[in-house]
């Protein structure tokens, strides 16, 4: 019985070794685009985040990520309450605002207030989430939290804002989008550099 041959494995297959190749991977991987903001000592903080998952549903818990180097890791580890902002298409620039580096975050044109707790609301966010913090870890280079709901809000279903291979995208037609506009239609704008959140890894 003649052998048959094995083909070598392509390049594009190669397995991944080490931190390069880990963002080289997961540039591959599109995610849902949240901003995570916190009362600090000096005033509200935020970061813009891809990082936050759905943990559990009773109780009701969800994981999120950032960076040991982030100039708010230290807001972070202090901080007992946060809110999640899931991001809807057409919030590139806010997306864009909350990652640039050394930015007033929290400047006009930014609308938010002050929760009945402290933390700081995004107004232009339809679906939001204040948790509270459970439980926090060192893992490699970035702290993991885990934090349980409080209680949330879900406004209008816009199509969602994505991150994916350094830019930002959507699933659908943007809001105010003609009639003849098909699901991924509307600009794809390059993301901003990657600064205090967590779009690094990507």
């Amino acid at each position: 019985m003649a052998e048959r041959a094995v083909s070598p494995r392509p390049a594009a297959e190669a397995s991944a070794r080490g931190p390069v190749d880990l963002r080289r991977v997961f540039r591959r991987h599109a995610a849902g685009v949240t901003i995570v903001t916190m009362a600090g000592p000096r005033g509200p903080v935020g970061f813009t985040a891809t990082s936050v998952a759905s943990l559990s549903e009773e109780p009701p818990l969800v994981s999120l990520a950032l960076s040991t180097r982030s100039s708010l890791a230290s807001v972070l580890t202090g901080a007992s309450t946060l809110v999640v902002h899931l991001l809807s298409a057409g919030h590139d620039d806010l997306a864009a605002r909350f990652a640039r580096p050394g930015a007033d975050r929290f400047a006009p044109p930014t609308r938010w207030r002050r929760l009945p707790g402290g933390e700081p609301l995004l107004l232009d966010a339809e679906v939001w989430m204040r948790c509270r913090i459970r439980r926090r870890t060192v893992e490699g280079d970035h702290h993991l939290v885990i934090a349980e709901i409080l209680e949330s809000r879900v406004g209008r279903a816009d199509p969602p804002l994505i991150y994916h291979d350094g830019s930002y995208g959507t699933l659908g037609p943007r809001p105010g989008a003609g009639p003849g506009s098909g699901p991924g239609s509307g600009a794809v704008r390059q993301a901003a550099p990657p600064g205090d959140g967590d779009l690094g890894i990507r």
